[in-house]
C-alpha cells in the first residue's frame, strides 16, 4: 500500500514510517524543512515538500495514494486558534480528497478532555465540534467523511507519548524541576495521566492501517493512568531534586502553560483497541522510561 504521511519526520510520525515501511508499506511524507526531507529520504521515504498551511500538497500527497495518515499539527499553545485552523483545514482537504474513494484516513486525536471523574473509553465521543473547539473539531470533522465514502480512523494518543528523545509535556515538566531547583506537582498529585511508549503508538498506528474499520476511535493507551505525584517522583529521583506540591493557586506561575494541563485528570482504557487489534504494549513505562534517563539529556 502506499501510505501519504504528515507529520513523517515527527516524534510519533518517524517511528510510523519505520512501522510501515517494516510491514512492505511504500511511504510519502510530508516534509517542511530540508533536514526533515533528508531525514526521510535515507529512509527510503518519498518526499513530498509542504507544511500544514500548504494545502495544494497536501492535497497532491492524499489524491496519489491509497491510504494517509495525518500526523502533523502545529501544537503552538501561545496561539491555539491558529493551530485549530490549520488542523481544521487540512482534515477537510484530505476528506474532501479522498471522498468515494473508501481510502483508509487515520488522524491523530488525543484522549484529553473525553470524560471528567473516569477513564474515558472509545466510546466516549469528542465533545470538540466546529472549527473555534480543540483542535478544530478534527475528529469529528474526520469521522463524518465515514458517511462520505472515507475510510476514516480516529487514533487518540495519551498525553504522554514517551521514550528517549521525547520533546512533549514530560520533556517541558522535567525541564521546569531542573529550573525551579524542585519536582512539582499540582495539588495532592492524584489525578492521573495516560501513556505509552511510543514503539506501541507506532506499532498501533500501522495496526489500525490494516484492521480498524471505518468510524473507529483507537487508543493508543498503555498505562490508563499514572500519578501526577508519582510522576514528580520519579523525576525528583532522576536529577536529584526534592519533590513538593504545588498549591492550585500557584500552578500556573509554577508551571506556566503547562500548568493547566498538569492539573487535569487524563485517564484513559483501551480495551477496546486490544481487543480489534491484536495490541498488546511491550515498551517501557512511563517511570520506568524516567527512571532510565530517557528525559536526562534535555
Amino acid at each position: 500500500m502506499h501510505v501519504f504521511v504528515t507529520g513523517a519526520s515527527g516524534w510519533i510520525g518517524s517511528a510510523t514510517v519505520d512501522e510501515l515501511l517494516a510491514g512492505g508499506h511504500t511511504v510519502t511524507g510530508l516534509a517542511r524543512s530540508d533536514a526533515s526531507a533528508a531525514a526521510l529520504h535515507a529512509k527510503g521515504v518519498q518526499v513530498r515538500r509542504g507544511d500544514l498551511d500548504d494545502l495544494g500538497s497536501i492535497r497532491a500527497g492524499a489524491e496519489k495514494a491509497d491510504a494517509v495518515i495525518h500526523l502533523a499539527n502545529k501544537h503552538d499553545f501561545s496561539h491555539p486558534a491558529v493551530s485549530n485552523a490549520a488542523e481544521r483545514a487540512a482534515v477537510q482537504t484530505i476528506g474532501d480528497t479522498l471522498a468515494d474513494t473508501g481510502r483508509p484516513f487515520l488522524l491523530a486525536s488525543g484522549v484529553a478532555g473525553l470524560t471528567q471523574g473516569r477513564p474515558g473509553t472509545e466510546d466516549d465521543p469528542s465533545a470538540a465540534h466546529g472549527p473555534n473547539s480543540p483542535r478544530g473539531g478534527s475528529e469529528n470533522l474526520a469521522l463524518e467523511f465515514a458517511d462520505r465514502g472515507v475510510h476514516s480512523v480516529s487514533l487518540r494518543f495519551a498525553p504522554t507519548v514517551h521514550g528517549t528523545g521525547d520533546h512533549g509535556f514530560i520533556a517541558v515538566i522535567a525541564a521546569i524541576a531542573r529550573a525551579k531547583g524542585v519536582s512539582g506537582y499540582p495539588a495532592d498529585g492524584t489525578h492521573r495521566w495516560a501513556a505509552v511508549h511510543r514503539s506501541d503508538a507506532a506499532r498501533l498506528v500501522a495496526l489500525g492501517l490494516g484492521k480498524a474499520p471505518a468510524g473507529a476511535r483507537l487508543h493508543a493507551v498503555a498505562e490508563q493512568g499514572v500519578l501526577a505525584r508519582d510522576i514528580a517522583e520519579a523525576i525528583g529521583r532522576c536529577f536529584d531534586l526534592p519533590v513538593a506540591s504545588i498549591a492550585p493557586e500557584d500552578v500556573l506561575d509554577h508551571f506556566g502553560w503547562i500548568g493547566n494541563f498538569f492539573a487535569m485528570d487524563l485517564a484513559a482504557t483501551s480495551t477496546r483497541t486490544r481487543e480489534l487489534l491484536g495490541w498488546t504494549p511491550t515498551g517501557p513505562t512511563l517511570l520506568e522510561d524516567i527512571d532510565a534517563g530517557a528525559y536526562a539529556a534535555h
